[in-house]
């Protein structure tokens, strides 16, 4: 859906993309729903399959994005295929459990192999030891769907997130200070144990996810004068129901873990805008002869105005996927995933005039898009209201 109001100041647009694995093709969907409706992205930052999504994105000409997205997406869930019934819910589980399993023990097309030595025998130290899989296929495929040149060239900026192990501190990899190679991206998403650390100028990292799942607190602490509209896509839901089994226990306790950081970096960054906007106006009404006042001045330039409108596409899982869906690469289940991306994108599209118009007016806010139009068809003549 393509602005309405082309006249007025257009937002600095960014797509921010969550690690979650084998779910990341929820954001592929979405891409290719935004991209058809005529929003794309300035600025993609990723962590761990975020970070796959985003080279994949930035490093290609917008025509053939969509098209790269699902070479690699198809590549990845050619290992293993569902017989060709039609499941009930309870047998669709088990065979995604079976998928999730062969994936573990035989390695996933295009992205990891098991070594033929499990590390807890190999004593000489190195990436070898550290890791059950060989990522070099992720290599060979970064190298063949991306072109890294075009990244380097700053055309769309590109920021991916990873974790350097000796110091334990957040790092990322951007093309505007970096130059970005497959490294960079493999480094994203080397989640321990199963993947091995990736050295960069002699310093060794691991999956950004580690420390925190989104890099929206990166995108909003950036040095930014303009007002941005982030569409932030994210794999794992912070609501749910109380498990009542054991693996739906499991299911639920790793999408806390991985949702946590995301709301509360939301949630903080967003508080923190509408203290710039109060604190802005609390500037407005002091007197003339402080106006050269050091203190007032570094305020000032702290508070400066921008608009902030976040809005939230999450997955909601599927009633047949449990604990091990984040390493469930099946084609059927990838197609679902993206199915879901694509109709979340456009139920966001429909609201986009409204987000646009929170993008110019001042201040902060976030929308969930599905939970609106829920709470919508509940109470069809309440207004919807940030999440």
């Amino acid at each position: 859906m393509p602005d309405s109001a082309e006249s007025a100041p257009q937002p600095f647009r960014v797509l921010v993309l969550q690690g979650g694995g084998a779910l990341g093709s929820y954001q592929a969907g979405v891409y290719e729903a935004l991209s058809a409706g005529g929003v794309r992205p300035q600025w993609v930052a990723g962590i761990s399959i975020g970070a796959i999504n985003a080279a994949i994105i930035a490093g290609n000409p917008p025509e053939r994005r969509v098209e790269r997205l699902k070479a690699f997406w198809e590549r990845v869930s050619s290992g293993f295929v569902l017989p060709c019934i039609a499941p009930t819910e309870q047998i669709r589980a088990l065979i995604s459990e079976a998928s999730a399993g062969w994936g573990a023990a035989l390695g996933v097309p295009g992205m990891f192999t098991p070594r033929l030595f499990p590390p807890l025998l190999n004593n000489a130290g190195g990436p070898e030891a550290l890791s059950f899989y060989d990522a070099g296929p992720l290599r060979e495929t970064l190298e063949r769907l991306v072109d890294f040149d075009r990244i380097n060239a700053g055309e769309m900026r590109l920021s991916v997130g990873a974790v350097n192990i000796r110091t334990g501190n957040f790092a990322y990899f951007d093309n505007t200070t970096d130059k970005i190679g497959p490294e960079h991206i493999m480094a994203s998403g080397a989640l321990p144990p199963g993947l091995p650390p990736v050295e960069i100028d002699g310093e060794w990292y691991w999956d950004g996810g580690l420390v925190s799942n989104t890099p929206l607190e990166y995108v909003l602490e950036a040095d930014h004068l303009d007002d941005l509209l982030i569409h932030q896509v994210d794999l794992f839901n912070a609501r749910g129901r109380v498990p009542k089994t054991l693996w739906e226990a499991v299911e639920r306790e790793k999408e806390i873990r991985y949702s946590s950081r995301t709301r509360h970096n939301t949630n903080a960054n967003l508080r923190i805008q509408e203290l710039k906007a109060a604190l802005r106006n609390l500037i407005s009404t002091l007197p003339a002869s402080l106006s050269d006042d050091p203190g007032v001045k570094m305020l000032g330039e702290f508070s400066r105005e921008r608009s902030i409108a976040v809005v939230q596409l999450i997955y909601r899982s599927k009633g047949y996927e449990g604990g091990s869906k984040d390493f469930e690469f099946s084609r059927s289940t990838m197609r679902d995933h993206w199915t879901s991306g694509v109709l979340d994108a456009r139920r966001s599209l429909r609201r986009q005039p409204r987000y646009l118009a929170v993008s110019r007016r001042g201040g902060a806010a976030a929308f969930d898009p599905a939970r609106e139009e829920s709470e919508a068809a509940v109470m069809p003549n309440a207004h919807s209201a940030p999440a």
